[in-house]
Order: C-alpha cells, then structure tokens, then sequence
C-alpha cells in the first residue's frame, strides 16, 4: 500500500534515495520504475491528492493515447498507476511545495512549505508545467459567476450539466473533446470560437462537424465572448460579439471557458538550472537537466522532438530512472531485465 506521511501540525526528516516532485501520472510511473530497480522513492505534491491534472482538473475526461487503452478517464488512469505501485509502499507528502533545493549530485536537501527536510541523492521533477491555474476571459462581473458555477474552466464531473444549456468557448482540444462528450447529456451546445478555423485534432475536428450537421452542437463561429447576463450568480445568458461589432446572447446556464492553462515554475525556476519558457531543458538520453543529480520528466521536460504525451513521460521516467541507479548504488552494476522475467517484487501480495 501506499503511504501518505502527510501531516498538517509537524514537519519531519526524510531520507531517501529519490524524491519525485510531482505526483501525477507521469510521477506515478516514474516511482514504479525506481521500484523496480529497488530504489527507495518519496512522492511529493502540492495537491492534497495525487494525479496531477487528471484527478484534479479532468477526472472524467477521456484519454485516447494511453497504450493498450483506446480509452481510459483521467481519474482511472490514476487508479490504475496506484494500483502499479502498490508493491513498493510508495510514501509521499501531499499537500505541500517544496520551496528549496541544496546541495549536489548524491546529496540533495529539498525543504517544503510544511517544514519537511527531505535528504536525496538524487531528485526527478515531474511538476507538468509548474503551478497551473485558467486564463480567465476579461468578462465584466464573471467572479460572481465563477463562484456559482456559472463559469467553470474545468469538467469534473458530466453529470452536473444534465439538460443543461452550455456555452463551450476555445479552438483547442479541450473545447471540442468536451463539446463533443457532452451531447446526449446537454440539452443545448453552443461551441464559441473566433475563427472559423480550429487548432484540434484532426478527428476531433471531424467529428465536431458531423455534430454541428446532425444538429448536436450549433458552431458560433467567427464569434467571441463579449460578456454575461444573469442575476444573484445565476448565470442566464453569454453575449458574443463579431469584430465588427455586431452582438448576440446565447441562453445558457453555464459558460466553460477552454483557454489554456497559465502556468508558472514556481521555485524550481531559482534552483539554479536552464529554463526555456516554464520548462526545462534536459539531456534527451537521460533526463537530466543542466544540475547534475536533478532530472526533469513529463510536460515540464524539453528537448529537441518532445511530445507533450503521457506515454512519453512514462518512457521519460524510465530513462531517469535507469540513470539515477549508478548515482545511488555506484559498485553495483545494473543489468537490465524485463518485467516478463523479473517479475514485480510484492506483487502477489496485491492481487498483481
């Protein structure tokens, strides 16, 4: 089972061999991975839960490029990589920042908001993109409705917009992967964009134009959000607006807003390593960024042909993985062997 030292009212020491930063999926599978090579790892995470983005953001939202899985929900993917890691007892310390890192390559002092001192030789940031939050459209009065529900930049959970009337705005993925989720459970759609022209998926694309024929979802293109009528909080209508200056008000009962996420490194951008933009670079073979002893892994990685795909932070955390193990057992050779024949240490004992 895993463990969650967490606790509110006392910081600690920790020793460990691995402190991952980050506990969302790609964090996940890069602690089976240390396990694996029987290396001792510490989960952390700024979340009161772990997941990342999947379980707090997207819970419910389907993912189509998971191998062996032509479709899985944010929220079961999680379940599943816990499921993974269970034979390791992985611990990990949840709700908090870790707000500094010292020392070197073998011997790193990483020191939390909550007061813990985790001791590391070496540490695997696999932070997504840093501490995320929405772009937020510059609508007159849109708190009021934000604390409502009447605006909302995230789906978690569909049910809630049952017979609902929604405006859907963006042109990116998100905005057509849940406009297109949503019907049959919506009674009305309307899928808001300034441009005629969509930035996703081909498929999704597709689809979405299949729907808009069928009747399913009314496209509102070139439009754009204008402002917000309704009374109390109670979101009752989302007016657009053409550059020309023409308006319209679209009856809804809520307004998902699908801008992108706005995202910042946080204290990781002062430790003392090159960063591009909210990421950091690292050596593709490895993992490693420019602090030796401190690898990067998932979304906030970058590197010469970098996906921003789950499966390509797994392969990420595999690699760190194998590169950590001569930094913490340097007279032992590793040979690799595949689970098929290694097997999972405990994991009968988990129904594995």
């Amino acid at each position: 089972m895993s463990s969650d030292i967490s606790s509110p009212d006392s910081s600690r020491v920790i020793e460990t061999d691995v402190a991952i930063i980050g506990a969302g999926p790609t964090g996940l599978f890069a602690a089976f991975e240390c396990g694996m090579l029987k290396l001792r790892c510490l989960l952390i995470d700024a979340l009161d839960e772990t997941g990342g983005q999947c379980a707090a953001l997207y819970p419910e939202k389907p993912i189509y490029d998971i191998p062996a899985h032509p479709t899985i929900e944010g929220a079961a993917l999680v379940e599943a990589l816990e499921r993974q890691i269970a034979p390791f007892s992985v611990p990990r310390l949840l709700g908090r920042r870790v707000e500094a890192l010292s020392g070197h390559r073998g011997r790193f002092v990483l020191k939390t908001s909550k007061g813990d001192e985790i001791h590391a030789g070496a540490v695997i940031i696999a932070a997504g993109a840093g501490a995320f939050g929405p772009n937020r459209p510059p609508l007159a009065g849109i708190e009021a409705y934000e604390v409502s529900g009447g605006v909302q930049y995230y789906v978690r959970r569909r049910n809630e917009f049952s017979g609902k009337t929604l405006v859907i705005a963006g042109g990116g993925d998100s905005a057509l992967d849940w406009a297109l989720e949503l019907r049959g459970i919506a009674k009305k759609i309307y899928l808001v964009h300034r441009r005629d022209k969509f930035r996703a998926a081909p498929e999704s694309i597709r689809l979405m134009e299949e729907a808009v024929l069928e009747g399913t979802i009314e496209k509102v293109t070139p439009w754009q959000l204008h402002g917000l009528s309704g009374e109390d909080g109670r979101l009752t209508g989302v007016e657009v607006s053409t550059l020309e200056g023409e308006t319209r008000l679209l009856e809804a009962d809520h307004l998902l807003a699908f801008f992108g996420l706005a995202t910042d490194l946080g204290p990781v951008a002062t430790w003392g390593m090159d960063t591009i933009r909210s990421t950091v670079p690292v050596t593709p073979s490895t993992c490693e960024t420019s602090l030796p002893g401190v690898f990067a892994i998932g979304d906030v990685a970058t590197y010469p042909g970098k996906l921003k795909l789950i499966l390509q932070g797994f392969s990420e955390g595999a690699m760190a993985a194998h590169a950590i193990h001569p930094i913490i057992h340097p007279e032992t050779v590793l040979h690799f062997e595949y689970s098929t024949s290694k097997g999972v240490p405990g994991a009968k004992d988990h129904g594995i």
